[in-house]
């Protein structure tokens, strides 16, 4: 694994010069004059090919291994895993190639010798992908306005992955939109150092989004499978790929870090972070970080802020491994964004949102009176819809991890990591439930629960030529969700209650959704070297997730159903293969093949959630039914793929199918607030596509980097819909986009930079039977950096200045998070934010 092709890092190694020798220690795996390369195990070099056995720098290399520049070098700096080889590890190569991966040092992808005096700076350059997999590394990050979105990021630089939001930076959840080749954030597998996370969506129910877990100063990487995922990654809901996210290591070095930024509609961000450096001779170091991100909503009322904590300790264990332990800590208070229907964004364009605090025109809305503009929408549903008084959400979130990391033998390695999660928040919106006092409408709050435990244990073997893997993942999560309503005052009678709260005396719950799962997967791999350069792995993944839960507490005045679904659900699967080959033909070609067969749990949500999955149907009836006819989704993944690089040249292209079984759709009725849902197996689905990316270097410090991604993916089944036989046979997937093309162009000169990309994403279908299209559109950002170097006690002083949608157009963002229609318009979409302006001052001391 390695970084997209055409993307360049720019990290920093400092190897200092020791008082006792007098001579330098090169330790990384060096190549004479090209970047070196990885095999699939993370190791950059062979012995007798490559591989720097802690030479003594001034004693000769061997031709073709390594060398000694003054100032740079090129190397690779990341395995699959972050953690690199420790550069002053003595090592046997069976070792090496079975312990691939050491802790990363702090800067992306380095460690320091430390040692006394003299410093040479060893500047990193290009390295490569491996397979079906890709890196983003943190130089790219830095290209893009400070706190963005590592999702947003990703969709903008790596060719098959489109996100979409509301907001600037990407952090408003509820808007949030990220497919890979056809597959969304739901069927994808997400980790952070290791610890599964769940799905990447809104309302998490299994885990946490990225975006509230780690500060984004703080991810030095994030490596992407775009074919089946890895049998090693623990989810349960991959069906297609897998997103592992690399937080930094504690420096060796005392000192710290700081960002501050300003932008658009009063935007004020803070990173600070501070290094304790090694403690002791035991090596025993750890950083405390922290970020708050405030900034007003680009229209309506209200803002969004963001608050988080990291802090990483690492203990050495002798010369056997590493404890490190983590934690994580976050708030968001968010007032949301309305979401619209097309005839919405027809009418109103861009400007329509929640009323809140114009509490008089929301009343009398819910009273049917409705101002003469909302009557161009030309229905009751949609004016309805567009005069909702608010919506907003708050969540506090807690994730602890606890990792060890030894080499037991020379030949096996292993890696635990214990983990727990809480999370609880405030989801709230005003809807037309009349209130005791006679007001039209009451607020409603979810205050959803999560508590999540688990461990993975995973094992390494080498003998001869093969590679070993064996591991198990287990997690208990229990996830709760009562819904109360609070009383409105009358109109004239006092201001509305705060969509953020606090929620005190409610007059009525509505419902009580309680759930809990246990999840068990082990997994067994093997990768064998028919050739130095040719290497085929062979493995499988058993699952088993059982889940109990639904309804334990029900208003049938308000839910408008007797009996709401309540049960258990079972997905299993002895054998789920995953088969592989890469084959690098040269220092420039290589070819590489993945198949891989998974399966996805039941999702599980509350009731009223659009794609709330199996218990987000309408009455228990139906659940039941349901239960005895459903299978879980299923799918086989096929990928075939080329990579050439070069120093001025990258190409990368593949190509891929999908069979999809059981394809599990929850269509979407009534109000988006309380939508009626049906929960249906489609069949089939098949998926068709490919990606090209071409990297050019045509001058020194010039990068320009273009893809084009094409998806079929069309239903081949029916599905029962009221009554009704509905074909769907033909119609393309709702929500992505048959072409994505994107663009990025970046300049180096000195200590300047200037970055500009650009992606075109081709229209998406709204309805499963596509009579409703979202419109296509163009964005492009820009962004510019200087560097000062020292000033003062202050070093790495840099000011940066970024544009958001540069070109200011108006266009859908995310959508989905009410579900999607069978047939229509459905208020389902969210509006992307505007153009917008930042500046950011950093600096290390």
């Amino acid at each position: 694994m390695g970084d997209r092709a055409g993307i360049t890092l720019e990290s920093d190694y400092v190897f200092r010069k020791t008082m006792m020798t007098k001579s330098f220690f090169l330790t990384s795996c060096v190549t004479s004059g090209r970047s070196a390369r990885m095999d699939e195990h993370g190791i950059v070099a062979r012995p007798g090919r490559g591989l720097a056995r802690n030479r003594v720098l001034g004693r000769p290399a061997p031709l073709g291994l390594a060398f000694l520049l003054t100032a740079s070098v090129s190397l690779s700096a990341f395995a699959a895993d972050p953690d690199v080889v420790r550069p002053y590890q003595k090592r046997a190569h069976s070792q090496a190639r079975a312990h691939p991966v050491r802790r990363a040092a702090s800067s992306p992808a380095a460690e320091s010798i430390s040692l006394k005096d003299e410093t040479i700076q060893v500047s990193a350059s290009r390295f490569r992908s491996h397979g079906a997999e890709a890196m983003v590394t943190r130089h790219v990050m830095d290209q893009f306005v400070s706190g963005t979105s590592p999702l947003k990021i990703l969709s903008a630089t790596t060719p098959g992955v489109t996100f979409a939001s509301d907001d600037a930076f990407g952090l408003d959840t509820a808007a949030n939109t990220l497919y890979i080749r056809g597959f969304d954030q739901s069927q994808i597998a997400g980790t952070l150092d290791g610890i599964p996370m769940g799905d990447q969506g809104f309302l998490q129910y299994n885990g946490l989004s990225v975006d509230q877990a780690a500060i984004q100063d703080n991810i030095v990487a994030m490596s992407v499978s775009q074919g089946g995922g890895a049998v090693d990654v623990p989810s349960l809901q991959n069906l297609g790929g897998a997103i592992q996210f690399h937080t930094a290591d504690p420096d060796d070095r005392m000192g710290g870090r700081a960002t501050q930024m300003f932008g658009s509609n009063n935007a004020v961000r803070t990173f600070v972070r501070l290094d304790s450096g090694k403690l002791n001779a035991s090596g025993t170091k750890f950083f405390v970080s922290m970020a708050r991100t405030d900034n007003d909503k680009w229209k309506g009322y209200g803002s969004q802020l963001e608050e988080q904590v990291n802090a990483k300790l690492e203990q050495p264990v002798g010369d056997i491994g590493t404890i490190t332990a983590l934690f994580n800590w976050s708030s968001f208070r968010q007032f949301n964004y309305l979401n619209i229907d097309m005839n919405m964004f027809r009418t109103f364009g861009t400007s329509l949102d929640y009323l809140y605090p114009n509490y008089a025109v929301a009343y009398n809305a819910a009273l049917g009176i409705y101002p003469a503009a909302y009557q161009a929408l030309g229905n009751a549903s949609d004016e309805a819809n567009a005069t909702y008084l608010d919506g907003a959400q708050t969540q506090e979130n807690d994730i602890m991890g606890l990792i060890g990391d030894f080499h037991l033998t020379s030949r096996l390695s292993s890696k635990t990591i214990l983990y727990s999660q809480l999370s609880n928040g405030d989801y709230e919106a005003t809807q037309p439930f009349a209130s005791p006092n006679g007001a039209p409408f009451a607020q409603v709050d979810g205050k959803p629960d999560m508590r999540r435990i688990g461990f993975t244990e995973a094992l390494t073997y080498e003998i001869g030529r093969n590679v070993a893997k064996t591991g198990t993942w287990y997690e208990n999560n229990s996830f709760s969700f009562p819904n109360y309503l609070y009383q409105q005052p009358l109109l004239g009678e006092g201001p509305p209650r705060n969509p953020l709260g606090p929620f005190h005396d409610p007059f009525a719950e509505e419902l009580d959704d309680r759930f809990n799962s246990n999840t068990f997967q082990y997994y067994l791999q093997d990768t064998y070297e028919i050739f130095r350069n040719l290497h085929i792995a062979a493995g499988f993944r058993s699952v088993l997730q059982t889940t109990y839960g639904g309804a334990k507490q029900n208003d049938p005045d308000l839910t408008g159903q007797d009996a709401l679904p309540d049960g258990s659900l079972t997905a299993s699967n002895a054998f789920l293969p995953h088969f592989s080959i890469n084959y690098r033909i040269n220092p420039y070609n290589e070819l590489y093949l993945d198949i891989a067969e998974n399966m996805r749990a039941y999702t599980y949500n509350p009731w009223f959630l659009g794609n709330g999955g199996a218990w987000s149907v309408g009455n228990q009836q139906q659940f039941l039914e349901n239960r005895n006819d459903i299978k879980p989704e299923r799918t086989w993944n096929y990928v075939i793929g080329y990579r050439y690089g070069s120093r001025a040249v990258d190409v990368t292209a593949d190509i891929y199918h999908v069979d999809y079984y059981n394809r599990l759709l929850n269509t979407e009725a009534g109000s988006p607030l309380q939508p009626i849902s049906t929960f249906v197996n489609a069949g089939r689905e098949e998926v068709n596509g490919g990606d090209a990316s071409v990297t050019i270097r045509p001058v020194a410090g010039l990068e320009i980097l273009n893809t084009a991604s094409y998806t079929d993916a069309e239903y081949r089944g029916d599905i029962n819909y009221e009554g009704a036989n509905v074909s769907l046979k033909g119609k393309n997937q709702v929500a992505y986009p048959r072409f994505i093309y994107k663009a990025n162009a970046s300049y180096t000169y000195g200590t300047f930079q200037v970055n500009f990309n650009a992606t075109y994403t081709g229209r998406r279908p709204l309805s499963y039977v596509n009579d409703v299209y979202v419109p296509s559109y163009w964005v492009a950002g820009l962004s510019g950096t200087y560097g000062f170097g020292r000033i003062g006690f202050a070093q790495h002083v840099q000011v940066s200045f970024g544009v958001t949608n540069l070109f200011n157009s108006a266009y859908i963002g995310g959508l989905g998070i009410s579900g999607f229609p069978v047939s229509g318009d459905y208020p389902t979409l969210f509006i992307g934010a505007p153009r917008q302006y930042f500046g950011t001052v950093s600096a290390q001391f």
